[in-house]
This record gives structure tokens, sequence and C-alpha cells, in this order.
């Protein structure tokens, strides 16, 4: 009891706090992670950095902006989970970091020297957000036998007579990472900017994967590590949606990158700077490889049982469609089975007897209509549900000359393939891979046609 009240007692003040106000299911931009609680409540206040007020009148009628800065439980990142990116005028405002101070220009000096550290002979250089292109002119002065490129939609880039390229534009990872293959690329006080640097840097790992390009990313934001001991709130203002700690920025680059190269402090630990290399990730070239292939393999198997269908209407067969709820319209709406040319749906369950297939407008009938009116094929529409749909079809003395399914982007028959959907198939737990998993795999026996579509199906096989 006397530990327990010592614990109590130590405990922050905080700690009182109801919980229901003091935490915010909010996803960090940083980590991704998805519980914060409440850091800074600055209310509404308007814009300090970019807004730029040219009379008293225009500074007093200027828009105010909720200033509600959470903190991140698992890296500990602070941002302004009300923040909106289109508040902020970046189109018509540049973004002016920091000024010309000798100790800054010294401290650029220093990322100037530390980045050329990083560099081959012929290097190829992307500065995003370059600004005025200071920095990558000096940097392409030292080494003028590479490529720079000067990446900022909003601002006027000096080119140094040519020695770098000036684009006014985002840099897109998933276009100029393919075009360039820099060697390196550098962020200096954008992300803090960004809804979701996360996300930034992750679409320059996988571009970089994709496209086999050894880069590194360097980052430079403010860092708010001092603000604590300081209790300062000035940093918090809206412009600035994400406020990097060491800690998170670290969490950042881990989570996205090969290797961690650097993570410092510079400028009086006002900002902190991380440097990250990327390569070959092979397991998220292989999740995205069969992304592709499924894609193709999708509009392939629409076209194929489309015209499999097609055939069927053609030789005048009555085809009845069991399920058209959940998956069942989903197959109906995806494969366009409209109400003109399959009318006919069924169902067992009677709470959707008498309801129409969303999207496409066919009454749903009761099973048993089947008995009395006989369909040529019964086409199941949830390859989930085969097996027990088939059951159900036997014990209910409903016939039909086909009854088929949609197996791998084609319609097979179910009696000639029962095994495929023996629902006991797999039931194994998972691993970290479910390829390791899966069922063998057998060709299936496409379902037998009627004699007078023989030609026309094989002309689609």
């Amino acid at each position: 009891m006397t530990n327990q009240s010592n614990m109590s007692d130590k405990s922050p003040t905080t700690n009182n706090a109801s919980l229901s106000e003091l935490m915010h299911e909010s996803t960090c931009p940083a980590c991704g992670h998805h519980v914060a609680v409440t850091f800074y409540r600055g209310g509404s206040l308007p814009l300090t950095t970019q807004a730029w007020p040219q009379s008293a009148q225009e500074a007093h009628e200027m828009p105010r902006h909720p200033h509600e800065f959470v903190r991140c439980i698992d890296c500990g990142h602070v941002f302004n989970r009300e923040f909106r990116y289109e508040n902020v005028p970046y189109q018509t405002k540049p973004n002016l970091m920091y000024n010309r101070g000798k100790t800054w220009e010294a401290h650029i000096e220093r990322v100037k020297q530390l980045l050329l550290d990083q560099l081959p002979e012929v290097p190829t250089v992307v500065e995003i957000g370059c600004g005025d292109g200071t920095l990558l002119c000096s940097m392409a002065a030292a080494r003028p036998q590479g490529r720079f490129y000067g990446f900022d939609p909003n601002a006027q880039i000096e080119t140094g007579g040519g020695l770098i390229e000036a684009r006014a534009t985002l840099f897109e990872p998933s276009k100029h990472i393919a075009e360039l293959k820099p060697d390196l690329i550098i962020s200096r006080h954008v992300l803090e900017h960004l809804m979701n640097p996360l996300g930034f840097v992750q679409q320059v790992a996988f571009a970089s994967s994709w496209e086999d390009a050894q880069t590194k990313l360097y980052i430079e934001v403010p860092c708010i590590d001092r603000v604590f001991e300081l209790n300062r709130t000035i940093d918090f203002y809206y412009e600035h949606r994400s406020h990097f700690t060491s800690n998170s920025l670290t969490k950042m680059l881990e989570r996205c990158s090969s290797e961690v190269e650097m993570i410092a402090t510079g400028y009086n630990n006002e900002v902190v700077m991380g440097l990250a290399s990327f390569g070959k990730e092979t397991e998220s070239i292989e999740v995205a490889q069969e992304a592709i292939q499924f894609s193709h393999g999708a509009m392939e198997a629409k076209n194929r049982v489309r015209t499999q269908l097609k055939n069927l209407q053609a030789a005048g067969k009555r085809i009845a469609i069991w399920g058209g709820t959940g998956k069942a319209a989903s197959f109906i709406n995806q494969f366009d089975l409209d109400e003109k040319s399959f009318p006919l749906i069924v169902d067992s369950d009677a709470a959707k007897v008498g309801t129409h297939v969303p999207g496409m407008g066919q009454k749903i009938l009761y099973r048993d209509l089947l008995v009395r009116q006989p369909a040529d094929v019964i086409l199941i529409a949830t390859q989930w549900r085969a097996r027990d749909i088939a059951m159900e079809i036997e014990s209910a003395g409903i016939q039909a000359d086909s009854l088929l399914v949609e197996w791998r982007g084609e319609l097979i028959d179910y009696h000639l393939n029962a095994d495929l959907f023996d629902t006991n198939r797999g039931e194994t737990l998972a691993s970290k891979s479910n390829k390791d998993h899966r069922p063998p795999e057998r060709a299936p026996h496409l379902f037998q046609p009627f004699p007078e579509t023989v030609q026309q199906i094989e002309d689609i096989t």
C-alpha cells in the first residue's frame, strides 16, 4: 500500500484529466501511429509567416485558424490536428525561411560540406523546395560536372548562370526519381508544411526501390527538443503543421529507409537533420508486382466472363443468378449483368426476397421459383459460398443443366470442380507469408458447354 501511495504522489497531475478530453484518434504524420494526446491549445489565430497584410485593417480582418496541437504517444511528434493545407497561400506567398544572419550562413556552409561529402565526383542532386537556389548553386559550383535540379513551384530560382536547372513545379517521386535517378535528394524546411510527410518519404523510398536507384535523402526541419525545457510556445504557429523532435524524425526515417546514416541537431539545437539511404526492397516490389498482376488479371477476367455469358445468352439459355445482395450484387455490377439481359435473380433468404439488386434493379425472387420454372444454367455469384449453395440447391430439388461459378477469371462447372470449394481447404494459421499456406493449385475443369455453343466458347478460351 505504501509503494502504491508513493507512486500515486509522483504521478503527473495530468493523469487526473479526463481521458476522453486528453486522447484523440489522429494519425501521426511522422510515424503513422493513431493515438495522440492534447499538447497545446493555442486558440484561433491568424497566419503569421505567409499572410503579409498591407494595412492595419487588413491585419485585423485576417482569417483565424484553429491551433489544436497534439502529441503522438509513440514517437513524440507534435502536430496540428486541425490544419488544412488550403488555408495557407503557398501559391501567392513563397515561404522565406530564417534570414541572412552570420550564424545561419555558417550553418548552411556546414550543411553544404556534409552533403558534398556524400556525393560521387559526377553526382545528380535534387533539392525540393529550393527557394532561391542558394545552397544548390553553391554545391553545383563545387561539383561542376554534376547535374543539379531545383524544384520549387513558388520561388524565383536563381540558376547561377546555368549551374543548376530550375523547375517551377512540385517534385513527384513517382515521376522524377525515374527520370533523374538522383544520388541525393535534399529537403530543407519543407516537411513541416506537408499534410503527410511520412507518406512523402515513403513515396521516395518506394520509387527508389522500384527504379533501383541508390538514393540518399537529406531532411532538415525545425526541432522542438528545446521547447520542453524552455516551455516555449511561439514555435507552434499554423503554417507548420508538423513539429519534429529528434526522435520523431528518427522514427519516420527508420520506417522508410534501408539505413538511417545520421541524425543530428544544429543551429543551437533549433534544427534536426537526418540522412537516410534507400535501396532495393524486394518485399515491397513483390507486393506491387502482385497488385499489378491482379489488376491486369481482373480486367482480363471481366472480359472473359462477359463473353462466356453472352455466348450462353446467344444460345437461348435461361440463366438464373443465385444471390442479389452483398458480394453477389458486387458480382452483378462488376460484370454489368443488367436487368434486361439477366432478369432472373433468386435467393433463399426470405428477408432479401422482394428487394432489388443495388445498382441494377432486378427484383430478387425466392429460390423455389426454380423448382417450378427450371433454369438451364444457375450462376452462383458468391464464390466463397459455392459449396453451401450447391448443397441447398440439391436439397431443394432444383434442377439445372449447369451450375457455374467464377474461378480465376472464367466460369467453371461446379460439379466437376467441387473440391476447389471445400470450405476446409486452407484452414491453417497464417504466418508472415500467406503464400506458405495457400492450398495446392490445380487447373479447374471447365464447364461442359452446350453443343450449340462449343465453337463460340472455344473462340474465347
